[in-house]
């Protein structure tokens, strides 16, 4: 049998490793920001690009796309050119694929801060680099796809198939969630509105938990894992069961994020059923992984590779059971819009995703440049200070998650809430807010622990770039299935078809929720009184998005006794037929804002949003002071307005040619009411005085971005208020 001299690309792996540790550290940077700004809200007081709205998204992107990405390319990198014993298929797209990414970081660490956001979480980058995206995962899945085609290992192992499965389903979700009408160069609208918008998004939401933070990572365990171990994976015939009926049931869970919200039934119960039915693929991988160390729990104690790798799976299992749990109603009832749901992510993050990242960094940077880890007691140091992290971020935030659920459902004998003012709630959880703060920091040192042991490490060795490899040519074999071939070994050495099942079984769960969603009106009653906001209107809609108020405020109020006394009537799958994108949110740091419109005077609003301690006693809400000082530029109103009629949105020819003349008149109203608080009259006065007398050039308050903003607010819930009116007014005739 010929044997054939080749050479593995290490370059790239280090590229990959190096963007890892960099973007790591950003990442959890901004995190640990954000954790302080619950607890001094006005940190970066007046910094519009430092704002928590502005920030989040940026943290999450960072941390997902950047530190874990980065990780998953290196692992799948070096991993796969071991296990199919070939080179990648191209250096130059491997290079394009490291460019590409690094680039698309960059644009998102630029965009995110200045504004530019779909505001649609998991997926906030704009238009432009969502191509952009698209484009460079092609580039990766063409390099895999090509080296697995030219392979020399006959039959591809688990950890491939896994990889598979990432590349096909990541693309097909971020296409169908990322279809959007580009509106201008940084600005678009999602194609899909209101109710269909919300299902899409967490179809994409939940499995890009699913296909980005998961399989991908289960392939690297059955990789890593047995390489640190020295022993061989625990079950292949339970790797075959958990890869088809994880990626299988994975694809149809997304709607237990929308419990109990304006989304038909039948979707809720189909996600709640699948949600349940994941433990078991799940617990199937976790079982594998942690019995693949049986009989190497001595090499564990002293090993910080596997330290790290044990408590990453055993994070695994734990999120994973508590994702189904939380997907029942019973539960979910008291866990979604709180706390609960952060310390449920973040033992995911910190634990799965954090340390099976940092074990694998700790085993491959030391053979890469042929030397030791320059310091194992520091690396245990390490393990231990971000275990003790992880336990300090999570319990706090479960804490808080159950004193907020059952703050809010609580209520008098006399049948009134017991704690009506949301402040209540946010006042009792501080202490709690301080401890993630103080987990944080420690998970935080602990990465730059391990980034010196890691420069350290790389500094006493030598790289080697091209690493000489040989291994046999492969030997054609007949494509049929030979005699006493199993059905699935026969089919692990045919990659087009495995490819190909592979599509059908993530395709089969989204196309039966979505599809009737969206073509099947009577799943989206309509409500007459329901109408397209105003153009002033929708411009303060986007500035809602803009600021990121989404992040932290709910537009979705559920049929409980406690949400309905505390915001209003429950919502209605029609009162969202013409939001691009949806806005319902995932967590309650602020309360419900469904129905806040005309609860509150025009004058608050801007009060609040200057200052909101001024009107809130005890607000962790940052101050927006730049809504009230800055002018709007309403200038692209007419072609965002045209946009939403290729959407679907019934303005009128009328309606977009008057549009200009239709702010200025609701724009003056606004400014009119806010002269009737004499507080704002007189200091709106001496600045008009003061910018006079300077020669300055003055920005009347009706052009203003923050009077956009108070008649979006002012808007919201008050088409169903009419409805609701009407009703009353027919009942009485």
């Amino acid at each position: 049998m010929e044997v054939q001299q080749f050479h593995y690309d290490n370059k790239i792996v280090q590229k990959f490793l190096y963007a890892t540790l960099l973007w790591g550290v950003v990442g959890m940077l901004v995190g640990l920001l954000l954790a302080f700004m619950f607890l001094f809200p006005n940190l970066t007081d007046g910094i519009s690009w430092l704002s928590f709205g502005r920030l989040r998204p940026l943290h999450t992107n960072a941390v997902i796309f950047a530190f874990v990405g980065n990780a998953i390319f290196a692992g799948v990198y070096y991993s796969t050119q071991r296990l199919l014993k070939t080179r990648m298929f191209s250096d130059a797209l491997s290079n394009i694929n490291f460019w590409g990414w690094q680039l698309i970081i960059v644009a998102a660490a630029l965009t995110l801060p200045l504004g530019y956001t779909t505001s649609k979480e998991y997926a906030e980058l704009e238009w432009p680099i969502d191509l952009a995206i698209a484009a460079v995962w092609v580039v990766f899945g063409w390099n895999f796809i090509g080296t697995l085609l030219r392979r020399r290992q006959r039959h591809f192992y688990v950890a491939i198939w896994f990889y598979l499965a990432t590349i096909v389903t990541v693309a097909v979700l971020h296409i169908f969630n990322s279809l959007e009408l580009p509106v201008s160069a940084l600005k678009s609208y999602s194609a899909y509105a209101g109710v269909q918008d919300a299902l899409v998004q967490w179809w994409y939401g939940h499995n890009a938990v699913a296909f980005f933070l998961t399989t991908p990572f289960l392939g690297l365990m059955y990789y890593f894992v047995p390489k640190a171990a020295n022993r061989p994976i625990y079950s292949y015939r339970l790797s075959i069961v958990h890869f088809w009926s994880l990626i299988f049931i994975y694809i149809w869970a997304g709607p237990h994020h929308l419990l109990y919200s304006a989304l038909p039934d039948w979707a809720q119960n189909l996600g709640v059923v699948f949600s349940v039915m994941l433990i078991a693929p799940s617990w199937g991988g976790m079982i594998n992984g942690l019995l693949t160390l049986r009989g190497a729990w001595d090499k564990v104690r002293t090993n910080p590779v596997l330290k790290f790798m044990v408590v990453g799976i055993t994070g695994y299992g734990m999120s994973t059971f508590e994702g189904p749990m939380l997907s029942l109603k019973n539960i979910n009832a008291i866990a979604h819009f709180s706390d609960w749901v952060i310390a449920h992510v973040h033992v995911g993050a910190l634990a799965w995703n954090g340390f099976m990242t940092f074990g694998m960094i700790y085993w491959l940077v030391p053979r890469m440049f042929k030397t030791r880890l320059r310091s194992t007691p520091l690396a245990n140091f390490h393990f231990w200070i971000g275990t003790l992290g992880i336990v300090l971020y999570a319990l706090p935030m479960y804490v808080a998650g159950f004193t907020q659920a059952m703050m809010w459902k609580e209520f008098n004998p006399d049948g009134t809430l017991t704690y009506g003012n949301f402040l209540e709630t946010v006042e009792q959880i501080i202490p709690m807010y301080w401890m993630r703060a103080i987990g944080g920091s420690m998970y935080l040192i602990g990465m730059f622990v391990m980034l010196y042991n890691i420069i350290a490490t790389i500094r006493s060795g030598s790289s080697v770039e091209d690493e000489l490899a040989e291994a046999p040519a492969l030997a054609r074999v007949s494509r049929h299935r030979q005699s006493g071939e199993k059905y699935h070994t026969w089919l692990e050495r045919l990659p087009v078809r495995f490819t190909v099942l592979t599509t059908l079984a993530i395709l089969i769960g989204g196309v039966v929720q979505i599809i009737p969603t969206l073509l099947v009106d009577s799943n989206i009653p309509t409500i007459s009184s329901v109408k397209p906001y105003t153009p002033l209107e929708l411009e303060g809609r986007d500035l809602y998005i803009r600021e990121g108020c989404v992040s932290c405020h709910s537009q979705m109020i559920r049929p409980f006794r406690d949400e309905v006394e505390r915001y209003g009537e429950y919502a209605k799958a029609g009162e969202f037929v013409y939001d691009h994108p949806f806005l319902w949110g995932s967590k309650r740091t602020g309360p419900d804002l469904l129905r806040v419109g005309g609860k509150y005077s025009d004058s608050w609003h801007l009060n609040h949003m200057y200052d909101p301690q001024s009107t809130s006693s005890g607000s962790i809400m940052p101050a927006y002071q730049w809504l009230v000082r800055n002018a709007h530029d309403r200038s692209a109103i007419q072609d965002k307005m045209r946009a939403m009629v290729t959407l679907g949105v019934p303005y009128t020819d009328a309606d977009i040619e008057g549009a200009f003349d239709s702010m200025a008149a609701q724009a003056a109203s606004i400014e009119q009411n806010l002269y009737a608080d004499p507080e704002f009259a007189r200091s709106y006065e001496e600045q008009k005085q003061a910018a006079q007398e300077a020669g300055e050039d003055f920005v009347e308050m009706r052009d203003r971005e923050i009077v956009a903003l108070i008649a979006y607010l002012q808007r919201l819930g008050t088409d169903i208020k009419v409805e609701q009116n009407a009703n009353i007014a027919s009942e009485n005739r």
